[in-house]
């Protein structure tokens, strides 16, 4: 039995060394999107139409993601600039679960099948929601 943790354990470890430059480069270049592009250019971005807001707020969450303690900052910035709160609440429910620039980690690590489902199915689900939560949230 502790044969075969040893040999998982260095299995594993062995694995996380593998992947490290891809997730250090993921790190780096998600800070590099977020300081290069400021907050006011998003304004420019977004059509007042709450149903291609929401689709425009996936794409820009879905490429720029994060964590979600940003995400609230961001909304919160957004939301002053007079973007719609489904544009809002779809750029950070798909800033948090859909990835484009992970995919190459997640797809190492889980494999390029499930990766693809997982985000297709989270950014389909992030426009859901919002237009959802919003529907909700305007009749309370």
């Amino acid at each position: 039995m502790n044969k075969k943790l040893n040999k998982a354990i260095r299995k594993s470890a062995k694995q996380m060394i593998n992947l490290l430059p891809i997730f250090i480069g993921i790190i780096f270049l998600i800070g590099l999107i977020n300081k290069l592009i400021p907050t006011s250019a998003y304004a420019l971005i977004f059509t007042k139409n709450p149903f291609f807001d929401s689709i425009i707020g996936a794409i820009l969450g879905s490429i720029l993601a994060g964590n979600p303690v940003t995400s609230y900052i961001l909304g919160g910035e957004f939301a002053e600039q007079g973007i719609s709160l489904v544009a809002v609440t779809s750029f950070m429910i798909a800033w948090v679960t859909v990835g484009v620039i992970q995919f190459p980690a997640e797809s190492a690590i889980l494999g390029k099948k499930f990766a693809f489902a997982r985000n297709i199915l989270s950014f389909v689900f992030s426009i859901i929601s919002a237009i959802i939560i919003v529907s909700i949230v305007g009749t309370i």
